[in-house]
C-alpha cells in the first residue's frame, strides 16, 4: 500500500459525485483496499444531500483489469471482513473460509451498490476484464469509449462465470453463453448492440459525455430519480435476478472446490491465476 488513495472523489458538475479508481499501474486490479475505498467513496456520495447522480471512472489504460489475483483474498485479511454482509466464518479453513470472504468482499458490496439509490454511470475505456465487469454492472449505466472491450476468462480455469452473475440480464441468454463458452473480448460496439453499453463515444470525448448526461440527470428531482431506480430493479427482482446471481455463486464455489480437490488442497487459481493477471498488464 502507498499514501495514494486507490479511489479518488470529486465534484466536477453541479449534483454530480464522481469516484475514480486510481491503479492504474495495476491497471486497476481490485484488491481488498480498492474495494473498501470504493464502498466508503459510494457512502459518502449518498450521504451528501447535495449529490444526485453518482459516475464511476478509472485512471490509467484500462477500466479495470479484474480481481487482484495475487492477493486472492487471503486469510490474513479477515479481520477487515464482516462489515457490510451476512456471512461469517471468515477465518473457517479451506473452502469455506474462503466462500464466506468472497460472500463479504464482491456479492455483499456488488448488491449494495446495485441499489444505492441515487443513479450511477460507469465510465468505462481501455480493458473491462472479468472481475470490472462487476464494476461496471452494477451501475445503472454505461458509457464506453471507441477503444473499450470487455472480457471474461474465468471458463479457461474451470469456472461458471463471475461472483455477480449479470450476464444472462446484460446480454440476453444465448449472447451470454457464447460469451462464457468462448472468453472472447467483446467490443464497445457489439456491447452497446446487445444492449449492455447505453451509449459508445470517441475516447477523448468519454469525460465529457458521461458528465454532461449526468448533469442532465441531476437536474430531474431526486426523489423521482430513486423511484424510476427502484421500479426497474424491482422488475429485475421480480424476473427472478437475486436468486440466480445466488444460485450462480454458490455454482461459483463448486468449481473452486473441484478444483481444490484435484490439486491436493491448493487452489488452483493460486497456482494459474496470477500468470493470466500478468498477461492482462501486458
Amino acid at each position: 500500500m502507498t499514501d495514494e488513495p486507490l479511489v479518488l472523489s470529486d465534484s466536477p458538475r453541479e449534483g454530480v459525485a464522481r469516484l475514480t479508481l486510481n491503479r492504474p499501474g495495476a491497471r486497476n486490479a481490485q484488491n481488498l483496499d480498492l474495494i473498501r475505498q470504493l464502498d466508503d467513496g459510494f457512502t459518502a456520495a449518498m450521504r451528501d444531500g447535495s449529490v444526485k447522480v453518482i459516475v464511476l471512472a478509472a485512471n490509467g489504460p484500462d477500466f479495470s483489469a479484474g480481481h487482484d489475483l495475487r492477493q486472492l483474498l487471503d486469510k490474513e485479511d479477515e479481520a477487515r471482513f464482516g462489515e457490510h454482509g451476512s456471512s461469517g466464518n471468515f477465518s473457517a479453513p479451506h473452502h469455506e473460509g474462503y466462500m464466506a470472504r468472497e460472500e463479504e468482499a464482491y456479492i455483499a458490496t456488488c448488491r449494495r451498490w446495485r441499489n444505492l439509490t441515487k443513479p450511477t454511470i460507469a465510465q468505462v475505456h481501455g480493458r473491462c476484464i472479468a472481475g470490472g465487469l462487476m464494476l461496471a454492472w452494477v451501475c445503472d449505466l454505461i458509457i464506453a469509449a471507441e477503444d473499450a472491450t470487455f472480457h471474461d476468462p474465468v471458463s479457461a480455469w474451470g469456472g461458471n462465470g463471475l461472483e455477480w452473475f449479470a450476464y444472462p440480464w446484460e446480454f440476453g441468454a444465448r449472447k451470454a453463453k457464447e460469451f462464457l463458452f468462448t472468453g472472447d473480448i467483446w467490443t464497445a460496439s457489439e456491447a452497446w448492440r446487445l444492449g449492455m453499453v447505453n451509449h459508445v463515444v470517441p475516447p477523448g470525448e468519454l469525460a465529457d459525455f458521461t458528465l454532461d448526461l449526468a448533469g442532465r440527470i441531476a437536474s430531474k428531482p431526486s426523489f423521482a430519480l430513486k423511484a424510476a431506480k427502484q421500479s426497474v430493479n424491482a422488475a429485475l427482482d421480480a424476473q427472478g435476478q437475486p436468486q440466480a446471481i445466488d444460485t450462480a455463486f454458490q455454482i461459483h464455489h463448486l468449481t473452486h472446490m473441484r478444483n481444490l480437490l484435484e490439486n491436493d488442497g491448493e487452489m488452483v487459481d493460486a497456482k494459474v491465476m496470477p500468470k493470466m493477471w500478468k498477461d492482462r498488464e501486458e
